[in-house]
């Protein structure tokens, strides 16, 4: 009968200990009159997203060996439906859409190295992912902090955290070796027109390298091109504008800085400071940073907070606080500037650009005064009148 008694009891404590496990970790609540949706059908966290330059789609990887991908145009939907694809026997931390938007490319985290999906529309408008049957080779001898496709389609690039940066063709071969000298890489992008590649570090300078290829499409070099000088501790994190002539950083000497980089480097033109700003909790923590496409906005994120600037003015319009319950990850604006996500948990939450719209009035109201012909008139009042209207039914239209 004990014998019969402990064997009870022990049966009892294993279900008990099973029903435990089960029960999930509770999902990170966090309400603000801003926020649009927020998405969640990952069941571990998300590490990074990326938007299709269609601007259909949203893509998010997360350790719960999947990565899905989202219709846009869902956002403002009650429902928000994901399609999944499943990372074989390892899970993705960066993701990035091909410039076609029929495949996007992963960093795995146990394989270091690249992987490609492609992506094949079904008759029901889903897709089939598939994964091509070889991995890019293992070279990177550090942690990869970002990867990227050039939108022209003619090079992926990868960054680790030591000072090494690699260009590649689609094929997996490797183009060209970067040494940055920057002690190490926190952050590294490809710009939008997919000239250049820029990174930043130990040091307070954001780097800028000129990928060039021929008139045929044949790889040639890369030259070194301009730098952001004038930060005066190292630079955190970089964005580039849409049209890649506007550069904006963030830097632990606590400001953030607004550049204007169309400019003739081969004539030994430098870029110009635009504005600076103080950003006081990037002196303490590693900030992630964002800009609208069309510069207005600058997002900043540092632990679980974001904080977002006009870029005219210098100064702070809206703060979002403990958005979620891990450090936030990733940041980025949709390709229209409408929303901006965030995640860092299991969740992607989605905020609607107020400051984005509060610039666009301030913005059509300076030039109406200047309009020249009726017909411009007409154009500029109706985008005033739509950015009014947009503040208005979120209830942010400034007295």
């Amino acid at each position: 009968q004990k014998a019969n008694g402990t064997k009870k009891s022990g049966s009892k404590k294993q279900k008990q200990s099973q029903r435990i496990r089960k029960e999930k970790p509770q999902q990170h609540s966090f309400t603000h009159r801003l926020l649009a949706a927020a998405l969640k059908s990952h069941s571990g966290n998300i590490s990074c997203m990326d938007f299709s330059s269609n601007g259909k789609y949203l893509a998010t990887c997360a350790d719960d060996r999947t990565v899905r991908i989202w219709s846009t145009k869902d956002f403002l939907q009650r429902e928000h439906r994901s399609m999944r694809a499943n990372v074989e026997l390892d899970h993705a931390t960066l993701v990035r859409f091909s410039p076609d938007c029929r495949a996007f490319i992963v960093w795995l985290a146990n394989g270091d190295t690249l992987r490609v999906f492609k992506m094949t529309k079904r008759e029901d408008g889903g897709f089939t992912f598939t994964a091509t049957p070889e991995d890019f080779p293992k070279k990177h001898k550090a942690p990869v902090i970002n990867i990227g496709i050039a939108d022209t389609g003619k090079f992926i690039m990868t960054a680790s955290s030591d000072t090494t940066v690699l260009i590649w063709n689609l094929k997996g071969q490797v183009l060209s070796t970067i040494n940055t000298n920057q002690m190490n890489n926190t952050y590294a992008a490809i710009s939008p027109c997919s000239r250049f590649v820029a990174t930043c570090g130990f040091t307070p300078d954001v780097k800028v390298w000129e990928v060039c290829f021929g008139k045929k499409g044949d790889f040639q070099e890369v030259v070194r091109a301009f730098e952001l000088k004038g930060h005066t501790a190292a630079v955190h994190s970089f964005a580039f504008s849409n049209d890649s002539r506007r550069m904006a950083s963030v830097s632990k000497d606590g400001t953030w800085k607004l550049w204007d980089t169309d400019v003739e480097y081969k004539k030994q033109q430098d870029p110009y400071l635009l504005r600076t700003g103080r950003f006081e909790e990037a002196s303490t923590m590693q900030c992630r940073l964002a800009l609208s496409p069309d510069t207005h906005v600058l997002a900043l994120a540092n632990g679980t907070s974001i904080h977002l600037y006009n870029t005219r003015r210098g100064e702070k319009e809206e703060c979002f606080e403990q958005v979620h319950g891990e450090c936030i990850t990733d940041l980025s604006f949709d390709i229209t500037g409408r929303f901006l996500a965030s995640c860092g948990d299991r969740a992607v939450r989605l905020f609607h650009n107020t400051p984005g719209h509060r610039a666009v009035v301030e913005e059509m109201q300076g030039l109406l005064k200047r309009a020249s012909t009726e017909s411009t008139r007409q154009r500029l009042q109706q985008q005033l009148t739509q950015a009014q209207e947009a503040l208005r039914s979120l209830g942010a239209l400034k007295k």
